[in-house]
């Protein structure tokens, strides 16, 4: 309700808006998030240890929380149920991990018996703040980057236009991932963005930031038939140069949980993915159907990037595969509402909105599936009265401005007999 009511007070009201109004009160809007603990996940205590790992000089693919080889690292804050002087009773990595529970009473570390997951930008990243974060302090320290970061995001959306740029930096829902539970997501919507506006004019650049931004959370690569004349093979070079240097080290170990992370959440055999397309067919059959839709979106995005601005069809190619997929958990859309905002379809944002209530119906297949359905719905609709308005003024929808580079000052009231 709250984005609702963002986006209508900025829809009625902010046309007169200036970048420095949009990101203070983007900044303002962060701040409540830093005075507690994240709410949505643990996942930032994941992103602390990691990075506490690597200034220790090891690899967290390497090792698990839980390992008693890293019993020096534990504090009170990670490890409130076991001390560095303690035995966990874990040493190296368990063959069967997928089997282990998610949580263990003695940390607040999600699935502290198996490694890492995340890519090496993302590590990267945990590594730099952990450098600055002393461990009393906790998540504190990702909480205070992450609200830099979604600070920065709005900057860069509102040189394109402070008013749409408010329905990413003032959204109840980026304080509540970035600020509160510092979700790397906002990381890779940072990066994303960037690609996107950087496209025309350095499209080398463009590349090495998507590939990067793939390189913080793997769902951004789905946006590489949408940059086809902006290097894609740059892109996923980035992309797997960021992984050298822990392949060196580590060898097939770099894959960290990864796979049993996609096998725990269902992506390997659609068990408990694409819940608008659950709602008809079987597991088999729905993952088959998922990966025709995949193809077929990819391949027209492909096509279409000859035609449409960057920012559109990445803002649909992306959404689409969220809506395909229907991942639980309402972060992954951080960089959907960004994209949202560059490409002003502010229909997508339906699509993390549905996420959350998603969220909370865990475990009610239907439920969830008819959720996603209704965001799919309010997608499509949207997406048909404008274009049917367009063909009734016999007009073209004009592209955004980000695919030219150029600063959009249509918002300003305009002063013809002043020099600008």
């Amino acid at each position: 309700m709250g984005v609702v009511v963002v986006a209508g007070l900025v829809w009625r009201f902010g046309r007169g808006l200036s970048i420095a109004t949009v990101v203070v009160i983007a900044g303002l809007c962060q701040v409540p998030g830093l005075f507690h603990a994240p709410i949505t996940s643990t996942d930032a205590y994941r992103y602390v240890w990691d990075g506490r790992v690597q200034l220790a000089g090891h690899s967290p693919y390497r090792y698990v929380p839980l390992d008693d080889a890293l019993a020096t690292l534990r504090d009170p804050v990670l490890f409130p149920g076991l001390t560095s002087d303690q035995r966990s009773g874990v040493s190296g990595i368990p063959k069967d991990a997928a089997q282990l529970p998610v949580d263990d009473v003695r940390t607040p570390i999600n699935r502290p018996g198996v490694p890492t997951i995340y890519p090496p930008v993302a590590e990267a990243y945990f590594t730099v703040v952990a450098l600055f974060t002393p461990w009393s302090a906790g998540t504190l320290g990702l909480q205070i980057a992450a609200a830099l970061l979604a600070i920065a995001l709005t900057w860069l959306l509102a040189v394109q236009n402070p008013r749409w740029a408010a329905l990413w930096g003032w959204s109840p829902i980026v304080a509540l991932e970035a600020g509160s539970a510092a979700h790397v997501d906002v990381l890779a919507a940072l990066l994303i963005a960037a690609a996107v506006v950087t496209a025309t004019r350095r499209p080398k650049l463009a590349a090495v930031l998507l590939g990067a931004a793939g390189s913080v959370k793997l769902l951004p690569l789905l946006l590489l038939p949408a940059f086809r004349h902006q290097k894609p093979l740059v892109a996923l070079g980035t992309f797997l140069a960021s992984y050298v240097p822990h392949v060196l080290a580590v060898g097939t170990l770099v894959l960290g949980f990864l796979p049993g992370y996609l096998n725990q959440e269902g992506f390997e055999d659609g068990s408990s993915r694409s819940a608008i397309l659950a709602l008809l067919l079987p597991p088999g059959p729905r993952q088959l159907a998922a990966a025709v839709l995949a193809v077929a979106l990819a391949a027209l995005a492909f096509h279409r990037a000859k035609r449409d601005p960057i920012a559109l069809t990445c803002c649909w190619l992306y959404g689409a595969a969220l809506l395909i997929a229907t991942p639980t958990y309402p972060w992954y859309g951080l960089p959907l509402i960004a994209l949202a905002v560059l490409a002003r379809r502010a229909e997508w944002i339906a699509v993390p909105l549905a996420a959350y209530l998603a969220y909370a119906s865990f475990g009610h297949d239907t439920r969830q599936g008819l959720i996603h359905l209704t965001a799919a719905v309010i997608v499509v609709s949207t997406i048909t009265v404008r274009r049917q308005l367009v063909a009734k003024s016999g007009l073209t929808a004009p592209p955004p401005r980000t695919n030219t580079g150029e600063r959009d000052e249509t918002h300003r009231p305009r002063d013809l007999g002043r020099a600008r």
